[in-house]
């Protein structure tokens, strides 16, 4: 399963990002990304809120799609938090730190893991423990010249930029070297479903999928 997972987010190269999207719209709202090319879903955690609805979330998610789109568990701070999303059938672990307990856990239960980090060090120690991609975040922060430059020595390991990714700057971070990005509102638009508006989301998806099919497209004609 953990290759298979890698394998779409090589070839998909997007992780949309599920953040405090109501349970009651949680399906035709990833219904209508999927309809826009998504095959990747991180519904994330909320740590400041008691009654977070991820884990339904991500149970109905599983149970609807039935395999035709890969569902992660995002923010995952806590080992419970690990537990509780691998029962719920969450298919790989993402997070905003690197917590080399989390790795461990998620590497012992075969699950594909991507912790956040930032420094080379952090960057480097994440993938000793056993990272499959490492979350480079907030990318936006220091940019795509940024990551390019840490990729020169440590160019060994699978990036993933997320945090600020959007239509006008996305292919530059491809260009510094990431695998995969990782995008929340500017796909999952929290106007456009509070609206019921999920037309949009569909539109969004398209845009972003074929930014990324004619740039690659383009790469590999060139």
């Amino acid at each position: 399963m953990k290759n298979k997972i890698m394998d779409t987010i090589i070839h998909h190269k997007i992780v949309a990002i599920s953040r405090n999207i109501p349970t009651e719209k949680i399906i035709p709202a990833v219904q209508a990304a999927y309809d826009g090319g998504i095959r990747l879903l991180e519904i994330t955690f909320n740590q400041s809120d008691p009654f977070d609805n991820t884990i339904r979330s991500i149970e109905k998610v599983r149970e609807h799609f039935n395999g035709k789109l890969y569902v992660g568990a995002g923010t995952v701070m806590t080992l419970k938090q690990l537990s509780n999303a691998c029962a719920a059938g969450a298919e790989f672990i993402l997070s905003p730190n690197t917590n080399k307990n989390i790795i461990a856990a998620s590497v012992s239960k075969g699950i594909l893991c991507v912790p956040g980090a930032l420094t080379p060090s952090e960057i480097s120690d994440a993938y000793s423990y056993g990272a499959d991609i490492v979350k480079v975040f907030p990318a936006v922060d220091l940019g795509p010249d940024y990551i390019k430059n840490i990729r020169g020595p440590i160019n060994h390991i699978p990036f993933m930029a997320v945090g600020g990714i959007d239509a006008k700057n996305m292919v530059s971070y491809f260009q510094a070297g990431c695998m995969s990005v990782g995008i929340g509102g500017n796909i999952l638009n929290q106007e456009a479903i509070n609206q019921n508006n999920f037309g949009e989301l569909t539109f969004l998806a398209k845009t972003y999928v074929k930014i990324i099919s004619d740039y690659f497209k383009e790469e590999n004609n060139g």
